[in-house]
């Protein structure tokens, strides 16, 4: 049974409700991803989420609590979650540097898979900041360094470049149009599987002993809607993607 880690897909939501002169607030926590822990174990897959508030705590203490996933995803969650905790930020001490372990995994065997979001690659206003993060260099796409989402709610077409790899699942040609991604630029040695609105959506590298890969678009909405969400192709999509990446 292989087994991955994914890590952030969760926030909590604080709104102000203005009414006249009164005013009240409602807050509401949110945990996505369900679909794709679900595509994963509908195939065998064993699949630990920690949301993006437990990284700090519930993320593996060092490299060989590391190494017993096959996988490791991050979707939706930038580096200062990964780098600043509260024992760094609040009282200035050391501990290890979790994008820095990530790192050490791949390269002696692991794979990583980075999924699109407002606060991957890029993100909105620059703010996921994996650019120059101790994994920027391993993926097969080059992460910009300004606000990289590309928002289209006429629906970004998609263009499958290789439909025969493994990786694909053998979802075919066709599928659902995105209503965003981000904005990222292919790599020379990578494979570009499939590309929306002429820029990479799935490619894949190697890194050291170990693969890597990325979808620059939602695992969930906002980006990926109704149709692609409910499309027959997606469970065999990220059961495929997930297993090439993990080396399977």
């Amino acid at each position: 049974m292989k087994k991955a880690l994914l890590l952030g897909e969760s926030w909590t939501t604080h709104m102000i409700h203005q009414k006249g002169f009164d005013s009240f607030t409602t807050t509401e926590y949110v945990e996505g991803g369900q679909e794709y822990a679900k595509a994963l174990r509908d195939n065998g897959w064993q699949v630990e989420h920690v949301p993006a508030h437990a990284i700090e705590t519930a993320f593996p203490g060092d490299l060989d609590a590391l190494r017993a996933y096959d996988l490791v995803v991050i979707s939706d969650v930038g580096v200062n979650t990964f780098l600043l905790s509260r024992v760094v930020f609040n009282t200035s001490a050391t501990e290890p540097n979790r994008l820095a372990l990530i790192r050490e995994y791949v390269l002696g065997g692991g794979g990583l898979l980075m999924v699109g979001g407002y606060l991957s690659f890029s993100g909105i206003d620059a703010k996921a900041g994996y650019a120059n993060s101790p994994i920027g260099d391993l993926l097969p796409v080059e992460i910009l360094e300004v606000d990289d989402r590309a928002e289209h709610p006429e629906g970004a077409v998609v263009k499958v470049l290789d439909p025969q790899h493994p990786a694909l699942g053998d979802v075919g040609s066709s599928w659902p149009t995105l209503l965003g991604f981000n904005r990222t630029k292919p790599k020379d040695d990578a494979e570009v599987l499939a590309e929306v609105n002429g820029h990479p959506l799935v490619a894949l590298t190697s890194a050291g002993a170990g693969r890597t890969g990325v979808f620059t678009s939602d695992m969930s909405p906002h980006w990926a809607p109704p149709p692609f969400m409910q499309w027959p192709g997606y469970t065999p999509l990220w059961n495929a993607l997930s297993t090439w990446i993990a080396g399977g």
